[in-house]
């Protein structure tokens, strides 16, 4: 009669193999648990670079309306990041990676005509966030890009809920701000907006000073003063 041997090999397989299964279960759901904060963390910052980005890109108009006296809006993105001439070459006004929207599907800015029906809303947030006062444009030149937009904050369609109803064009319209083409609501808020696509970067109302109903500023409106008064950015 032939006696049964057992042997532990298979015992200590079976039971390895369950505590690694434990282990990876227990990892899965410390990744489910994180994972929102991971997500969280990443939209952040991708939110925090758009606005890094999107000065760069009000700068770099500031700049150009600057170089021709107030006379021409650029046209399109190129327009910036060709830069000005500066004797025989072109100084550079734009970094090629500022001219990327991070929150677009398609990376490309919405580029904001000067108009009340655009740009009124946002004025009327910059308002807010300065206890009421529109600061002036950080250079004469730009205040005739204002004049109307200026007496338009306290009309009905100025003080309006926003809404998405916007046009997107990224290309051969003279711009005087860029704004995204994402309709997200944000995790940061920009001058006390909560949706990417109201969020618009213009060189326009960024003096120290306030800037009258009647579309003149009351100070100096040196370039170097633009951003002497940071965007509100809420975390």
């Amino acid at each position: 009669m032939k006696m049964m041997t057992t042997t532990t090999g298979g015992t200590d397989r079976g039971a390895t193999l369950i505590a690694v299964m434990g282990v990876m279960v227990i990892f899965a759901i410390a990744l489910l648990a994180v994972a929102p904060s991971i997500q969280y963390e990443v939209q952040r910052e991708k939110e925090l670079e758009a606005i890094r980005r999107g000065e760069e890109v009000a700068n770099a108009i500031r700049q150009y309306v600057t170089f021709y006296n107030g006379q021409k809006l650029p046209e399109s993105m190129d327009d910036l990041l060709e830069g000005l001439p500066q004797g025989t070459k072109k100084r550079q006004i734009l970094r090629a990676s500022a001219a990327v929207d991070p929150l677009s599907a398609d990376g490309k800015w919405r580029l904001v005509k000067p108009d009340p029906q655009t740009v009124a809303k946002f004025a009327k947030r910059v308002q807010d966030y300065n206890n009421g006062v529109l600061p002036a444009n950080p250079t004469r030149l730009l205040d005739r890009y204002t004049v109307i937009i200026v007496n338009s904050i306290d009309t009905e369609s100025a003080l309006g809920e926003d809404d998405d109803s916007f046009e997107v064009v990224t290309d051969n319209q003279p711009f005087i701000g860029v704004a995204s083409q994402s309709r997200s609501n944000s995790i940061i808020s920009y001058y006390g907006i909560d949706r990417h696509s109201n969020w618009i970067f213009t060189p326009l109302f960024r003096g120290n000073s306030s800037f009258g109903a009647g579309g003149s500023g009351t100070g100096p409106g040196s370039g170097a003063n633009f951003n002497r008064r940071p965007p509100r950015i809420i975390q």
